[in-house]
């Protein structure tokens, strides 16, 4: 055997990562790493190779590369598209160079749409011919969808959408059907609109059920693409800039400390702390410590960490035990988020053995909310998105897109007591979590939320327009 292809995933991240190259030469590169690199180390040394390069496709937004770490800890180069934006050493690769790990080849080429710099990298192995089998795509294309071309800002998206065009019809669908595509996410990634659940195609594939593979004109495409984008997180401009600087080294990743309910508390009063508590809305909502944010963990927990919480935020982590801190401190890791500055030692078991305050938020199914519709002192917020909400919505419901509710709180009447409803109740709890922390004195939050509701057959109101603010986070 002489062919070295691993894809490493990351749940969360819905990110894809791989190692690839030629065991018999014993040497091999890493492409599009993520910033815990010991995966990639433990991996490598497991297979007897020698990682000698880490490669980037482009520049990543949603997530810290892990390409410095690796040229910090091993000492190779870091190869990638070239761009000026790029502030730290590395090499450029070039259109139509190619890299040779033994008798594995990897080419490059220009694959600019989703950013101005991305490459695509073409996989050959000399043992089956020197035509490349294979292709590593970035977030160019995915299993039926390609990456968003708006997350530079709306004045280069259509610029970047006919790009993107070109690379997809002019450079990527002549190399053939059988090709194999490996694209850098898989479903759950905003870095595509509606990425498909297959973390590897090929471009027959896709040129049969992809709709980005269609047959249009340039102004057709470029139409189709930006009609429905929905809005990027918040986090994406960030981590853009953290990874054309070049994200600062940490080392090895290691685990928040723990902390006693005393030092926990001291904590609790420094400035800028934050309380995010990673249980189940159920278990939020029964008891929690007062002025905590409830972000579930789950696959959706990085996503609305980067919507919600400043990257200069000192966090205190709520966490059910070892297994849920080790996955909720890695989500962090991952983002950026370098001041979690512990975790509470035996959970909320601790903190009720001292005695110590709880706030609780009602949980109140959808049968018993449709029977109080007609209340005039309870407000119902859905905090779905802009497009959710325009398919329909629970009767008489007030909407403010979950980002947006922090700066927004001033719309909300105080006085009345709070429902919040979303997709499944996820958001919901985050937002009445955030309610909460603000003042509102009688918040409630519907499990179940819209699919609930639906399920129920209760009666749904068909909104004209959204009251979804356009203001700047």
């Amino acid at each position: 055997m002489s062919l070295v292809l691993e894809q490493i995933k990351t749940p969360g991240l819905a990110q894809l990562s791989y190692i690839v190259g030629d065991d018999a030469a014993g040497v091999a590169a890493v492409i599009d790493p993520r910033r815990d690199i010991e995966i990639y180390l433990e991996r490598s040394r497991q297979l007897g190779l020698r990682l000698t390069h880490a490669i980037e496709t482009h520049i990543h937004a949603d997530f810290v590369s892990g390409s410095r770490e690796l040229q910090a800890r091993l000492g190779i180069p870091i190869l990638a598209g070239q761009s000026d934006d790029y502030q730290f050493d590395y090499q450029p690769l070039l259109p139509e160079t190619s890299l040779d790990l033994g008798q594995i080849t990897l080419t490059a080429i220009h694959t600019p749409g989703h950013t101005p710099e991305h490459i695509s990298l073409l996989l050959a192995d000399a043992q089956q011919g020197d035509e490349p089998f294979a292709i590593f795509t970035g977030d160019f294309v995915f299993n039926l969808d390609v990456g968003r071309p708006d997350l530079l800002g709306s004045d280069t998206s259509r610029t970047l959408a006919k790009q993107l065009y070109h690379s997809l019809f002019d450079r990527l669908m002549p190399l053939g059907d059988r090709l194999e595509i490996y694209p850098c996410h898989g479903a759950g990634s905003a870095c595509g609109t509606s990425i498909g659940d297959r973390t590897q195609t090929t471009i027959g594939n896709e040129r049969r059920f992809s709709p980005a593979f269609q047959s249009r004109s340039e102004a057709e495409f470029v139409d189709w693409l930006l009609g429905d984008l929905p809005e990027p997180p918040r986090h994406y401009a960030r981590l853009k800039k953290v990874n054309a600087a070049g994200p600062p080294l940490q080392g090895c990743f290691q685990t928040p400390q723990a902390m006693s309910v005393e030092l926990f508390q001291q904590q609790m009063e420094h400035p800028d702390t934050l309380i995010i508590d990673t249980r189940s809305m159920l278990g939020f909502g029964g008891g929690h410590i007062p002025g905590a944010i409830n972000i579930g963990l789950g696959p959706a927990f990085p996503t609305w960490v980067g919507w919600l919480i400043e990257p200069d935020t000192s966090i205190l982590l709520i966490t059910e035990g070892p297994e849920q801190l080790q996955q909720a401190s890695e989500h962090l890791f991952r983002l950026g988020y370098d001041r979690v500055s512990g975790y509470l030692h035996g959970g909320m078991t601790a903190w009720l053995n001292q005695g110590l305050p709880l706030q609780r938020i009602t949980q109140m199914p959808v049968c018993e909310l449709y029977d109080q519709l007609d209340r005039d002192d309870l407000l119902i917020l859905d905090v779905r998105s802009d497009q959710e909400f325009l398919k329909g919505a629970v009767p008489h419901a007030q909407h403010l897109y979950l980002p947006y509710l922090e700066k927004e709180l001033s719309r909300l009447d105080h006085t009345k007591a709070v429902a919040t409803y979303c997709g499944s109740g996820y958001r919901a709890s985050i937002a009445a979590s955030l309610l909460q922390k603000y003042g509102f004195a009688s918040v409630i939050n519907i499990p179940g939320s819209w699919s609930a509701w639906r399920s129920a057959n209760l009666p749904v109101e068909q909104p004209k327009t959204t009251a979804m603010p356009k203001v700047a986070l």
